[in-house]
């Protein structure tokens, strides 16, 4: 009975996604020629809680919320980075985020390519920045898949064999259908389910939770007596560690083409800061995921070796009743369809725009941009499927590792060029190629771990991602200088950019409908 409860409610939470993401045209009809912008950006038209909706329903994703506590269950505290690294991520779109929006909309940039080949006049520049956002950006598409399958499969809902696939075939079928119709604003629409199931969902498990566990510190005691008190804590020895993978997670994730793609389709810069201010209710959420891993472990549950991220769904299999478990159960699966529709989104646009527009059809009318974008977001869809079917899921997980290391080094393209052009294109191109080498070499040698040792007698142990990101500046600061000294010209400057951005704010009709 508990079973049927369980699967009811689950499907019932997909059903009220679907109905919302087929319907999303209806909220705001466009009846404006087609455009890219108005297909990936919803026409820049979101108001601040469309916006604060959108954007931490794309930053937190469901591979977030099982992979933070699997990590948790596994590791104890140092799973917590995570919780600073959201953090740190709201000043950053305070300010970074906010400005680069200001840019965008003043000249019509879409991508943030758009703005590196305006900024810097260089082509080349603007290709490798649209390239590795969207090499980056694949296996996070694909991770969303394992969280769901995670899921499923904790709650006995994903049949072996070539049934659960169509299971998950079925799921991905009706977001692709809704993402190729109504582009952003479909995503936009269920993340506003995904809010509201994931805070009632999560509160209502964490209150349960503490009453049938007896609060707070029995959960902790009990898992200290399975994990070992010391791993509970964050020793000296990991601080480096921990605080390196903050700091550079945050600088990585603001630089993802899905979460861009979410800020960029706000309607101002005054939006993005009131967004950048609430969002840490969503760090808050992420949190007491973390703390339901520990939870997991206090109780006893056995995930099964490899798929720690097993352990929470497993642990709300258990103890909650069956209209609870579904309901939890479907907040995390619709929290995985809004990052995989905007992470498409986001890929198709950068295809198009700086990709086929820039050197296959420059001449492609707004129509045909849209067409080919629709269509590589289904490819980009299908794709992630098929990898997921075909591959391990460390691969996948590999692969995303790899993705943070790499999305990093075009930072110094676009945030440091937020502010100064004094970088020279070229030098900017030798050191994201340092980075890119140099961060990835380093990955694969210390067997996909994202942690790097410095040093020989107590070794100092730092993100990999950071290293790469100190090589790539080295190099463009030194390579500035010869290019400078050399008088090599650099392409002109389409932004110009003041030191100080007026910011005006849009006027408000219709802002608040996606």
């Amino acid at each position: 009975m508990a079973g049927t409860a369980m699967t009811a409610t689950f499907l019932a939470v997909l059903a009220g996604a679907s109905l919302l993401a087929v319907t999303a045209r209806r909220l705001r009809p466009n009846d404006r020629l087609p455009s890219l912008e108005g297909w990936a950006l919803a026409d820049r038209s979101l108001g601040p809680l469309w916006t604060w909706m959108l954007l931490g329903g794309t930053i937190f994703t469901a591979y977030t919320f099982t992979a933070v506590p699997g990590l948790a269950y596994g590791n104890g505290a140092p799973a917590f980075f995570a919780v600073p690294y959201t953090v740190l991520v709201c000043p950053l779109v305070f300010v970074l985020l906010a400005r680069l929006w200001t840019v965008a909309r003043r000249h019509g940039y879409i991508t943030v390519a758009d703005f590196v080949r305006g900024r810097y006049g260089s082509a080349p520049l603007a290709l490798v920045v649209a390239l590795t956002g969207i090499l980056a950006t694949m296996p996070y598409l694909a991770l969303q898949l394992l969280g769901i399958r995670a899921v499923l499969t904790a709650g006995g809902m994903y049949p072996a064999g070539a049934t659960g696939d169509l299971v998950m075939v079925a799921l991905f079928a009706g977001l692709a259908v809704a993402t190729y119709r109504h582009g952003l604003r479909a995503p936009t629409v269920i993340s506003a389910l995904k809010a509201v199931a994931v805070f009632v969902s999560l509160t209502a498990v964490t209150w349960l939770v503490l009453v049938r566990l007896g609060g707070p510190g029995a959960v902790f005691e009990g898992a200290a007596q399975r994990l070992g008190s010391p791993a509970l804590l964050l020793s000296p020895a990991h601080r480096p560690a921990y605080a390196t993978l903050a700091l550079g997670s945050a600088l990585a994730l603001l630089m993802y083409p899905h979460v861009l793609t979410a800020g960029f389709a706000s309607d101002g810069s005054r939006t993005l800061r009131r967004t950048a201010a609430a969002l840490p209710a969503w760090t808050g959420l992420l949190a007491l995921f973390g703390f339901l891993g520990i939870a997991a472990l206090a109780v006893g549950v056995r995930a099964p070796e490899g798929t720690a991220e097993a352990a929470v769904p497993m642990l709300v299999d258990r103890l909650m009743p069956g209209p609870l478990a579904g309901l939890v159960f479907g907040a995390i699966t619709v929290g995985a369809l809004v990052p995989a529709a905007v992470m498409s989104i986001a890929a198709a646009t950068s295809f198009v725009r700086n990709v086929y527009v820039e050197y296959v059809h420059p001449t492609a009318t707004p129509k045909r941009q849209v067409r080919i974008a629709k269509s590589v977001s289904l490819t980009a869809k299908v794709g992630a499927v098929a990898f997921v079917f075909g591959l391990r899921d460390q691969d996948a997980i590999n692969l995303q590792l790899l993705g943070g290391v790499w999305i990093l080094q075009i930072f110094p393209a676009v945030a440091v060029g937020l502010y100064t052009r004094w970088l020279h294109p070229r030098a900017l191109l030798a050191g994201w190629g340092v980075g890119m080498v140099a961060g990835t070499f380093l990955v694969v040698r210390e067997g996909f771990s994202p942690i790097v040792p410095l040093g020989t007698d107590g070794p100092l142990e730092i993100y990999v991602g950071l290293v790469a990101l100190l090589l790539n500046l080295t190099v463009a600061v030194a390579g500035s200088l010869a290019l400078e000294r050399l008088r090599v010209p650099r392409g002109a400057d389409l932004t110009d950019l003041p030191p100080r951005l007026t910011l005006r704010r849009r006027p408000e009709t219709g802002a608040n409908n996606p």
